[in-house]
């Protein structure tokens, strides 16, 4: 379905043939995979599109650079991908044929603790249920395989904006489990010590308190996730999946323009539609006096999530972990017990009065043990973060937190820091430097408390109160992670408005 012909954002003074292309014709202010996405889908349905980007590089959160010594490849944010093949969009583009691979590491998971052992998450569900024992083999069994069963519905109705879903039945079942405290949800269902931290690390994804309402849902979602499609890591780096989504948008007709920042919306041609993957504070600034003063307020209002500490690693050797297991994992969630984790979370996550932790829960990414084009010949690179309050800024540039995440990898993979030949550490101003859409850190694109994840970031969703220009990045629904969701969905809702 082409988009047909409107005056809504037209120049009054274009001529006849300015006119005619900009009635088919849409812009996108960023290139993440959300912009990138919103201009597929546009370019889909027949119009033309054009996407700038402020940075030199496309990729927003799905780059890749040599952030420590030449010759190592760092995904400067997300590495590891569930929600990319187990979402419906990604999938439904012919990426492979642009570069895209995907890589499979034998385990989705690991999760270290303290006895020299190790929890672990297949893709297989029914093993990785097994693992987990008598005590708690039924238990897994009965959380997790009805969100498989019912992905479909969820997604399309928890991963989209609020509305009267077709399929009440699968939602309100997922939705008894989701939106319970992670905690108390792990303590009711499980038996052992193993698979309470297990389900600890899962919930901390969501960067929230594990005793705040809602903790349970992206705990879930990320276990479903493994058994629907894996976590897999992209060959060659996190841009493999940008640089293939740009290549299938060329051949679309699209168009990518970089190092160009876009101040105004004033700046930009007559268009049909502009998507903006972009912040709503951003979207604030670009729009100006254009935008109602309640709206603004609205997304001014909007709450960002805990940054993050973020360090890169080139390292001698492979990771040394005491369990032989996590080397086959591409994610290793380091933190110990649902206690020690649900501490971590709640100081670094805290609505009010957040703070860093002693001993933080950290997030593990190991991809030269699976794709050697990472690192130079025998040696290796490692990926982790920890959450920290939005805008942490240490005086020591961040050196007390890199120790800390440091020890906790020394906890569970003694003579780590032996192999460190060099390492790069991000703070939060450092990725919101590189990145604008990451406000203080949040790589989340805002917190993810109960009520915003139901109205991300308003009510509207993906329009604006100015025809024809749509919020499109991470801060819509249905939130962080690489998987296109919320550009796609917005540029089907502007074809549906535009139609």
């Amino acid at each position: 379905m082409k988009p047909e012909i409107s005056a809504s954002v037209l120049t009054e003074t274009a001529d006849d043939a300015q006119a005619m292309h900009a009635s088919r014709h849409a812009i996108v202010v960023g290139s993440g995979p959300n912009g990138l996405a919103a201009a597929i889908v546009w370019a889909q349905a027949g119009g033309s599109v054009t996407v700038y980007e402020a940075e030199p590089e496309i990729g927003g959160g799905a780059r890749t650079a040599e952030l420590t010594l030449p010759g190592f490849h760092h995904d400067v944010c997300s590495a590891v991908h569930p929600m990319a093949v187990s979402t419906s969009f990604l999938p439904s583009l012919p990426l492979e044929e642009y570069g895209l691979e995907w890589i499979h590491p034998p385990l989705a998971l690991a999760h270290p603790l303290d006895d020299g052992t190790a929890v672990l998450v297949e893709r297989n569900g029914e093993r990785t249920a097994e693992r987990l024992g008598e005590q708690d083999e039924p238990n897994y069994r009965r959380l997790i395989a009805p969100v498989v069963k019912d992905w479909s519905a969820i997604e399309a109705g928890a991963f989209r904006p609020l509305h009267w879903p077709a399929q009440k039945m699968p939602l309100a079942r997922f939705g008894l489990r989701a939106m319970k405290p992670a905690r108390s949800l792990a303590e009711k269902i499980f038996l052992s010590a193993p698979a309470r931290a297990l389900f600890a690390g899962l919930a901390a994804h969501s960067m929230i308190p594990l005793e705040e309402r809602g903790s349970a849902a992206i705990a879930l979602i990320l276990a479903a996730a493994a058994h629907r499609g894996g976590w897999p890591i992209a060959r060659g780096g996190s841009q493999a999946i940008a640089d293939a989504m740009a290549a299938y948008l060329k051949s679309l007709g699209g168009e990518i323009i970089t190092g160009q920042r876009i101040a105004s919306l004033a700046d930009l041609p007559a268009a049909r539609a502009i998507f903006c993957d972009v912040s709503p504070r951003a979207l604030v600034v670009l729009c100006g006096k254009r935008l109602p003063a309640s709206y603004a307020r609205k997304l001014q209002q909007f709450r960002p999530g805990p940054g993050v500490v973020k360090l890169d690693w080139a390292l001698r050797g492979p990771i040394p972990w005491t369990a032989a297991e996590c080397c086959a994992a591409g994610t290793v969630h380091v933190g110990g017990t649902l206690q020690e984790i649900a501490s971590s979370e709640g100081r670094s996550c805290a609505r009010d009065y957040p703070q860093v932790s002693e001993q933080p829960f950290v997030l593990v990414s190991q991809p030269s043990l699976f794709d050697a084009s990472r690192a130079p010949e025998g040696r290796h690179t490692g990926w982790a973060y920890c959450h920290v309050p939005n805008g942490y800024a240490p005086a020591d540039g961040g050196a007390e937190m890199a120790a800390r995440i440091e020890a906790q990898m020394e906890r569970f993979a003694p003579g780590f820091s032996k192999l460190i030949l060099a390492r790069s550490v991000r703070l939060p101003a450092t990725l919101e430097l590189y990145n604008a859409n990451l406000l203080g850190g949040d790589i989340g694109g805002g917190r993810n408390s109960l009520g915003q994840i139901l109205f991300r970031p308003t009510r509207r969703g993906y329009s604006t109160p100015i025809p024809g220009v749509y919020l499109c990045s991470a801060s819509t629904p249905p939130g962080g992670g690489v998987h296109g969701l919320c550009g796609a969905q917005a540029a089907r809702r502007a074809l549906a408005d535009l139609s």
